[in-house]
């Protein structure tokens, strides 16, 4: 590949980078499924880590992230609020990224406990958002400043804002910053299969809550029962 801003290193494989969303997923699930109501943001996130570390792989590029209720607000560069507690209806979300073997995995997905509909409507617009850029990519190959746009309208008319400071980006074998740094949002061409990881962080005009979706972009076939749904 001749794009410098696609570029990989030298133990980049398909099946290296699909075992590593795979893991990545597997992760997001098994921590979800330990989150109570009751449970302290940071007890969380050291869970989480745990887990990761359990499974055999390394917490490697970027923090491991269990935000809760307001600190789903915030964007991912900015520290949560201290001992914050899941409320029993309430909302979290998990963004992490392991280091499986040589190849960097990037995830996270938004969950709700008890009875939260508005939490819940986000929760599932913030992957439901995902999948419709996705559909404008597979289909038009946008630009990722194409795709970073219609997502921002798609949020509003969904009655949300899109948080513009998790503009997506690059993933590679490890480490993917020695090739290149700059955010997908700012890409100026159709962004290439199994490259990047679109990021969707959906907030509350109110400032009550957010969520959050990211995975990698791929084609339909690597979504199961969750197709592109343009």
């Amino acid at each position: 590949m001749n794009n410098p801003a696609e570029r990989v290193g030298p133990a980049f494989s398909v099946q290296g980078m699909e075992q590593a969303r795979a893991e990545t997923r597997r992760a997001i699930a098994a921590i979800a499924a330990r989150v109570r109501p009751g449970m302290v943001e940071e007890d969380a996130v050291e869970m989480a880590r745990e887990v990761i570390r359990s499974q055999g792989h390394a917490l490697s590029w970027h923090p491991t992230r269990v935000r809760f209720g307001r600190n789903t607000m915030k964007p991912m560069k900015k520290a949560s609020e201290p001992a914050v507690v899941l409320g029993e209806n309430d909302i979290f979300f998990i963004d992490i990224a392991p280091r499986v073997a040589h190849w960097e995995g990037d995830g996270g997905a938004s969950f709700v406990v008890g009875a939260a509909p508005e939490q819940a409507r986000c929760a599932a617009d913030a992957e439901t958002l995902f999948h419709e850029v996705r559909a404008v990519w597979r289909d038009h190959e946008w630009t990722g400043r194409q795709l970073y746009d219609f997502a921002a309208r798609r949020a509003r008319e969904m009655g949300w804002e899109l948080n513009p400071e998790l503009p997506g980006h690059r993933v590679s074998d490890f480490p993917h910053a020695t090739l290149h740094t700059g955010s997908l949002a700012d890409y100026p061409e159709s962004p290439s299969n199994m490259r990047w990881i679109l990021e969707i962080h959906l907030t509350d005009p109110q400032g009550r809550f957010g969520a959050f979706f990211e995975d990698m972009l791929l084609g339909d076939s690597a979504y199961g029962g969750h197709p592109a749904t343009q």
